[in-house]
């Protein structure tokens, strides 16, 4: 299993303990990109995509919202990488 797809795995079985750096990792994979930094809100968009996924870092972590709302993202384009 590759790093990429273990590091997946441990985000949907793990909502609660997703690293800041790991989440800004996948949404890259998934074809997000960086579009600014408010505060501590870090914001990724996908051209056609019109949801956004924000995430705020605290103590190295996302929140869980967050987490989940990656895993959605997550379900809807990992087949395409």
């Amino acid at each position: 299993m590759s790093q990429r797809r273990k590091l997946i795995e441990h985000i949907k079985r793990n909502p609660h303990d997703v690293r800041f750096d790991d989440a800004c990792k996948v949404a890259e994979w998934l074809g997000f990109s960086a579009k600014g930094t408010r505060g501590s809100h870090h914001t990724f968009a996908r051209p056609g995509e019109p949801t956004q996924i924000n995430f705020q870092e605290r103590d190295g972590k996302i929140k869980t919202y967050q987490a989940r709302q990656l895993i959605q993202m997550i379900e809807k384009y990992e087949d395409e990488q």
